[in-house]
C-alpha cells in the first residue's frame, strides 16, 4: 500500500506529525512497535505525573497539621504504582490495532520519529532488577528501601523527590559540580537546599567508577573530589540521559548521515537523503516532548508546502525561546539564557528576582521556597530569559516564551494587569525588581 506520508513512531512527535499530515491531505499511516503515545504518554511525561502527584499528597498528609487538620496515612507503594499505569492506559484507550502480520508499505515522504531509551553507560550496564532504567523505576514490585540515583537531570530529580517521599533513602551521584547542570545556578543552589532540608543525600563532582550487583543490592564506587567512596543501596537508577533510537530501521543502507548518535537535519526536519526526516529525539533539537510535537507540525506542513497542499512553508524553531519544566517539587521552570549566559553572549543584563515568600498566594497555599527570576537586556530592554522554581511555576512560564516571542518590552508587561492573587503575578513582580519598581519587597 503506498502513502504520501509514513511516520515511524507514536510518540509526541509522531502522532502530532501523523494528525497534521492527514489535516493537509496527505495519505498518512503511522508505524508503532509499541504502544501508542510512544514514551511520553506510556513511559515518561504522563505516568511520571501522576507518581509525583501521589508523592505530594503524601507530603501534604505529612504535613497536614500545618493547614490545621489532623490527618495521617501510610502510602501504599503497590496502589500508587498502580494508579500511575491506570492514568496512562486510560489516555491510550479506544485505540486498536492491526493484528501484528507484516506487510510492506511505501511512503513518498517517511518521518522517522522513533524516539529514544534509557542512554547506558558501561560502568553500570542496566539489567532491569539491581540497575534501572526510568521505565523499570515506574513498575518497581516492590518499594526499595535504598536508591542510588546517577544523574540529576529531570528524570533523575523528579523520581529522587518521588521516592524520598515514599520514604526510601535517596542519594543523588552527579558527575558535574551543581544538581540540574542545565539550570541556571541560583536554581540549583535552591533545588540542593530543598532536597537536602527533605533528607536526600546529594553528592556532586563525583563519578560512579564501579557498581557490584552480586550481593543482595548494589555496591557503587564513587570517586570524589576528595577521594573513592563505597556506597550501598536496595538498587540504582541510571539517569543519565537518553539515547536516540535510530539503529535497525534501515538509515546505514540509505547513507542518511548521523551525529553523535543524532540524525542530521535541516530546519525543517529534512535528512541529508531526499524524502527521510527526523523530528524529536532522534534529531538534535532538545529531547523535549513539546519540542517534538513542534518539529512534527513544522515538518508535515512543509512537506505540505512543497506538495502544493499547504499555502506557506513554516517559520523554523528558536531553539533558545523554547521551555523547560522539571516536575519535582519545588518545580523548575525556565527558558531563554541563564545569567551566566547572557554575559557570556556579551549583553549588559537587569536582573530581578522575586522571591515567593513574599507572594501572597503562595504563603496561604503553604509553598514559600523559591523565586522567579528575570534577566534583560539593560541596553534594549530584550527579554533574555526567564527561571522558577516554587510551587506551580511550571504553569507560568508559556508568558514568557509568549512574551520573548512577541519582542515584548519589560514596561509592556508591565502595563499588563496580572490577577491578585496568584503566582503568576510574581513574573510581574520580578520585573519590578529588575527595573528599580518593586512595590511588593
Amino acid at each position: 500500500m503506498a502513502y504520501d506520508v509514513i511516520v515511524l513512531g507514536s510518540g509526541p512527535g509522531g502522532y502530532v506529525a501523523a494528525i497534521r499530515a492527514s489535516q493537509l491531505g496527505l495519505k498518512t499511516a503511522i508505524i508503532e512497535k509499541e504502544s501508542l503515545g510512544g514514551v511520553c504518554l506510556n513511559w515518561g511525561c504522563i505516568p511520571t505525573k501522576a507518581l509525583l502527584k501521589s508523592a505530594q499528597v503524601n507530603e501534604y498528609i505529612k504535613h497536614a497539621k500545618d493547614y490545621g487538620i489532623e490527618a495521617s496515612g501510610t502510602p501504599q507503594f503497590d496502589a500508587v504504582i498502580k494508579r500511575s499505569r491506570g492514568v496512562a492506559d486510560k489516555m491510550s484507550k479506544g485505540v486498536q490495532f492491526k493484528d501484528g502480520k507484516k506487510q510492506i508499505v511505501e511512503g513518498k515522504h517517511i518521518i522517522i520519529a522513533t524516539g529514544g531509551r534509557s542512554r547506558q553507560l558501561p560502568t553500570m550496564p542496566i539489567d532491569g532488577k539491581k540497575i534501572i532504567g526510568y521505565r523499570e523505576a515506574m513498575v518497581l514490585p516492590q518499594q526499595p528501601k535504598s536508591m542510588i540515583i546517577v544523574g540529576s537531570g529531570a528524570i533523575g530529580v523528579e523520581f529522587a523527590y518521588f521516592y524520598n517521599s515514599m520514604g526510601t533513602k535517596v542519594t543523588i551521584v552527579e558527575f558535574l559540580p551543581r544538581i540540574v547542570p542545565v539550570e541556571d545556578e541560583e536554581i540549583s543552589k535552591e533545588l540542593e537546599k530543598q532536597y537536602k532540608k527533605a533528607g536526600v543525600q546529594i553528592m556532586t563532582s563525583s563519578e560512579v567508577t564501579k557498581v557490584d550487583t552480586g550481593g543482595a543490592g548494589v555496591k557503587a564506587t564513587v570517586k570524589t573530589a576528595t577521594g573513592e567512596v563505597v556506597l550501598e543501596a536496595d538498587i540504582l537508577l541510571s539517569a543519565v540521559g537518553v539515547a536516540a533510537n535510530i539503529e535497525g530501521i534501515g538509515l546505514e543502507e540509505l547513507g542518511v548521515k548521523t551525529e553523535k548518535g543524532k540524525i542530521v537535519v535541516d530546519k525543517y526536519g529534512q535528512s541529508t537523503i531526499g524524502g527521510i526526516y527526523a523530528i524529536g529525539d532522534c534529531s538534535p533539537g532538545q529531547a523535549l516532548a513539546h519540542v517534538a510535537s513542534k518539529e512534527g507540525i513544522l515538518c508535515v506542513e512543509a512537506i505540505a508546502y512543497n506538495e502544493k497542499k499547504y499555502h506557506h512553508l513554516p517559520e523554523a524553531i528558536d531553539y533558545n525561546n523554547v521551555p523547560g519544566c522539571t516536575y519535582c517539587i519545588p518545580e523548575i521552570a525556565s527558558v531563554g539564557y541563564t545569567e551566566k549566559q547572557a554575559k557570556e553572549a556579551g549583553y549588559e543584563v537587569k536582573v530581578g528576582k522575586f522571591p515567593l515568600s513574599a507572594s501572597g498566594k503562595a504563603s496561604a497555599a503553604g509553598h514559600t521556597e523559591g523565586f522567579v527570576k528575570v534577566i534583560f537586556d539593560a541596553k534594549y530592554g530584550e527579554w533574555l530569559g526567564t527561571h522558577m522554581i516554587g510551587y506551580n511555576v511550571t504553569e507560568l512560564i508559556a508568558e514568557t516564551v509568549t512574551a520573548r516571542k512577541l519582542e515584548t518590552t519589560y514596561h509592556e508587561v508591565l502595563n499588563a494587569i496580572h490577577p491578585h492573587p496568584t503566582i503568576s503575578e510574581s513574573v510581574k513582580d520580578a520585573i519590578e525588581v529588575a527595573y528599580g519598581e518593586a512595590i511588593h519587597l
